[in-house]
């Protein structure tokens, strides 16, 4: 191990050491002025959660979108292994390659990769409650943001994946103040020095579509089901972060780097996939429901937690998906 990778390690031990039993932070978000970070918003978003979604989803949950391609006759878990065969193909994965997944979660790629494929697989992540879960399971994970993995960290790599992280790569400030697509080329950049020439880069993501409503719409206020509504609870749960507009959008500020081999929506796929996870979330687990008996205190005195609470039981992204105001891409990139 390198001596950048041990200082790595040891900022990771540090960090996950320091996290937080009761639930951090407030909902409020950029459009009412709070500042936000990648680091704070990732800690929100998912640390908060993180027993609730190893309860819900398991250990090593997959929590990304499924490949089901039609065929919703598939389990959740079937569709699951889909998608992973799928890009292991496309992406030449096979027994020693050296991989690294950019905003890993709770580590179910990587658990395929080392118990299924033997592949030599590396992860790095913002989450504090997620790296310390991967952590835990003995995978090699890192504390880092992976927008800026650089050569120097750990290596080159023979392949680079990225399950929805994407989707946390720009800002609303970033957005707002022009700077999205630059963003984006510094993000393309730094994939692009991970890998050797011909190199594959899989990632997929959730994307504005046609639907979309302008930001200033956005509005916690307005009628239950409205898209203003809905939009704006969206941003609740993910404060700091805002999306691509449609796959083309990604494709193009890949260009100077990468070309694109493959793309599909996962749209329908995604609202499945929500679906199954909906029906897990609800599945009587003793631990799961002393969690949400801790949280009843807080629901009575937090107004913003109340919005959190109504992520859960609405679940925003899929009714985004089902009225086409976000689309969802699957894009294979390979370095020129």
């Amino acid at each position: 191990m390198s001596t950048e990778q041990e200082t790595v390690e040891e900022i990771t031990r540090k960090e996950i050491e320091s996290i937080p039993e009761k639930w951090m932070g407030s909902s409020v978000s950029a459009i009412d002025g709070q500042d936000w970070d990648k680091s704070k918003e990732m800690d929100f978003t998912y640390t908060n959660l993180d027993k609730f979604i190893r309860y819900s989803l398991g250990e090593n949950a997959h929590f990304s979108n499924a490949m089901y391609d039609g065929d919703y006759s598939l389990t959740l878990d079937q569709a699951q292994l889909r998608k992973y065969e799928f890009v292991c193909k496309q992406l030449g994965i096979t027994k020693g390659t050296k991989i690294i997944d950019l905003g890993c979660g709770w580590g179910g790629w990587l658990t395929y990769l080392k118990n299924v494929v033997g592949a030599n697989g590396f992860g790095v992540n913002l989450s504090r409650g997620q790296v310390a879960s991967c952590r835990r399971n003995g995978l090699n994970v890192f504390l880092k943001d992976a927008r800026f993995v650089k050569p120097e960290d750990f290596g080159q790599f023979e392949a680079v994946t990225a399950f929805g992280s994407f989707e946390h790569v720009a800002s609303v400030k970033d957005y707002l103040a022009g700077n999205q697509d630059k963003v984006y080329d510094d993000y393309f950049k730094h994939v692009n020095d991970l890998l050797p020439k011909g190199g594959r880069f899989y990632m997929q993501s959730m994307t504005f579509s046609k639907n979309m409503l302008p930001y200033d719409q956005f509005d916690i206020n307005a009628p239950k089901d409205s898209d203003a509504y809905i939009l704006a609870l969206l941003t609740k749960h993910n404060p700091d972060s805002w999306l691509p507009y449609g796959y083309e959008h990604i494709i193009r500020v890949a260009a100077p780097y990468f070309k694109n081999v493959f793309y599909s929506s996962g749209r329908l796929d995604y609202i499945q996939t929500n679906k199954e996870w909906t029906k897990l979330y609800y599945k009587f687990n003793f631990k799961k429901y002393l969690w949400y008996l801790s949280m009843v205190g807080k629901y009575f005195t937090d107004k913003e937690f109340r919005h959190q609470w109504a992520v859960l039981k609405i679940r925003p992204n899929r009714v985004c998906f089902e009225r086409e105001i976000m689309d969802h891409a699957r894009l294979v990139f390979e370095k020129i």
